[in-house]
């Protein structure tokens, strides 16, 4: 299977009505759509723009948290519809959701055939549990689609080998990891993980970050990073695993080609078995459960 894929440079930007989120996502999703793209994906936490629409609370964390999370079912109404009418993938930017009395970050992955499979959050960063109150969810799971097999770790969640594995050793030949940071260093950390993951999968990972200067927003004030693709740095991939990265900070879409047959041959005659021979490090230990999804 090969496709083009399309990571997101997201700018933040502040709406003052629902029509100009509305426009804003469909110019992004129409002009991936017409480079050729069968998937689409966007960053962590690009829904909270959407607290702009709210002068009363967007200055406020725990109001925009509540704002945005209500906003969610007219969200994914809009990107079920854009999947349907462009006939791409799209990993929506995650969103606060609601569920058993607790705030998680949920990122949506639609399809052309109108189904939605939702990857919540796993690790939460010291911001998250300390000052904004979004919880851990769960569970991890991998999307079986017809673009082949994709997991999402988002942004923290990469940073961290087992859940990566877990995806891998499930099926996965794709890992989707949107990202929010508000510094380079934050951006660093992550772009680190994905690429280990990649290193150590011998997959393919894409990163997408949120970009931009909000300061009307205390949750997503300051935004830096590069959307990029990485791979394996062997066999059929660059030699520095970067099969394509954006200018720093800048808006845009960071395009493409995933060749999943390279992602087999480079696990069945790389020049290394890092997939293969992950259980013969000392202290390999069970990994997370995941629950696969047919999409």
């Amino acid at each position: 299977m090969s496709f083009t894929v399309a990571a997101a440079q997201y700018p933040i930007e502040r709406h003052d009505r629902w029509d100009s989120y509305v426009s804003k996502i469909t110019g992004w999703v129409s002009y991936a759509a017409r480079r050729g793209s069968k998937l689409a994906v966007f960053p962590e936490y690009g829904s909270m723009e959407l607290a702009s629409l709210d002068a009363e609370t967007m200055g406020d964390l725990e109001g925009s948290l509540r704002f945005v999370a209500s906003m969610a079912p007219h969200v994914d109404a809009l990107h079920m519809e854009l999947a349907r009418e462009f006939g791409l993938h799209i990993l929506a930017a995650s969103i606060p959701v609601l569920r058993d009395g607790h705030y998680r970050n949920a990122a949506r992955l639609f399809t052309p055939s109108g189904a939605v499979g939702v990857q919540e959050k796993l690790v939460m960063t010291r911001f998250e549990r300390e000052h904004w109150g979004v919880h851990s969810g769960g569970p991890l799971r991998l999307f079986e689609t017809e673009l082949g097999r994709i997991g999402v770790l988002i942004c923290y969640d990469s940073e961290f080998p087992l859940l990566g594995r877990a995806l891998v050793e499930a099926g996965a030949e794709l890992i989707l990891v949107p990202s929010c940071t508000d510094s380079m260093a934050g951006y660093n950390r992550v772009k680190i993980g994905a690429m280990a993951r990649a290193l150590e999968g011998q997959c393919y990972t894409v990163q997408s970050p949120t970009v931009g200067m909000a300061q009307w927003s205390p949750a997503v004030d300051e935004n830096h990073g590069a959307a990029a693709v990485y791979g394996p740095p062997d066999l059929g991939f660059p030699d520095d695993g970067v099969v394509v990265s954006g200018e720093v900070d800048a808006s845009q879409w960071a395009f493409a080609d995933i060749d999943l047959r390279r992602v087999a041959k480079v696990r069945r005659g790389g020049a290394v078995f890092n997939m293969a021979h992950w259980g013969e490090q000392p202290g390999a230990v069970p990994l997370p459960p995941v629950e696969r999804v047919f999409l």
